[in-house]
């Protein structure tokens, strides 16, 4: 087996284990076929689903399996014009399913997230009836302030390359702890607990997912 699976494999069931222990649900895929069908098991027929802006969970191939299915509700922001924008992220926040990945999660099983406008944090923490999180294994890492950290000086330059904003880590690639209007880190949220328990489902998959 490759070592770095074979490791992540094991990490990831420990990881899994502890966010139970928070009262998340949590699953470990091996592949992301497997992710996706976990995902859509736990997703009811006609639900209405939306997400934020995640790499992740269209590298899995999961809207495109949402999309093919043709028993969902999507509301999708891609098909939404700017002007229109705002008022989707708010009927975005009281669809049945939010998807979304995670910046980071800690072995100990928190979930934190970094986001500009607030909407993806927003709807993680109260609005959908359930909320399902992708996640590489690439976002582990060990404590809240490696979290923090990474979500920050990793996800965040990288995130900004997509966007039209005027922020330093745009132009640098690296972040200065910017005070930037256009920032994509003004607010940070740690999920330490899920409540009610069991609306927020975690899968994690053994790949390494968006950034």
């Amino acid at each position: 087996m490759n070592p770095i699976k074979e490791r992540n494999e094991k990490l990831g069931n420990a990881v899994v284990a502890n966010l139970k222990k928070r009262h998340f649900d949590a699953y470990f895929c091996e592949t992301a076929k497997e992710a996706v069908d976990t995902a859509l098991s736990l997703i009811p027929k006609g639900a209405s689903v939306s997400w934020g802006g995640s790499a992740s969970i269209a590298e899995i191939g999961l809207i495109d399996a949402l999309y093919n299915s043709g028993e969902y509700n999507i509301l999708d922001r891609s098909k939404v014009s700017p002007d229109n924008r705002r008022a989707f992220q708010k009927e975005a926040m009281f669809c049945h399913t939010f998807l979304s990945s995670a910046n980071a999660i800690t072995e100990d099983g928190e979930i934190v997230n970094v986001d500009g406008n607030g909407n993806r944090v927003s709807a993680i923490i109260f609005g959908p009836e359930s909320v399902i999180i992708i996640a590489g294994m690439n976002k582990v890492v060990k404590t809240v302030d490696d979290a923090i950290s990474r979500a920050r000086t990793v996800a965040a330059p990288i995130n900004s390359q997509r966007f039209d904003i005027d922020t330093p880590c745009k132009t640098t690639g690296y972040c200065t702890n910017c005070k930037s209007r256009d920032s994509i880190c003004a607010t940070i949220v740690t999920n330490r607990l899920c409540k009610p328990a069991g609306r927020i489902k975690v899968i994690l998959v053994n790949k390494n997912l968006g950034f």
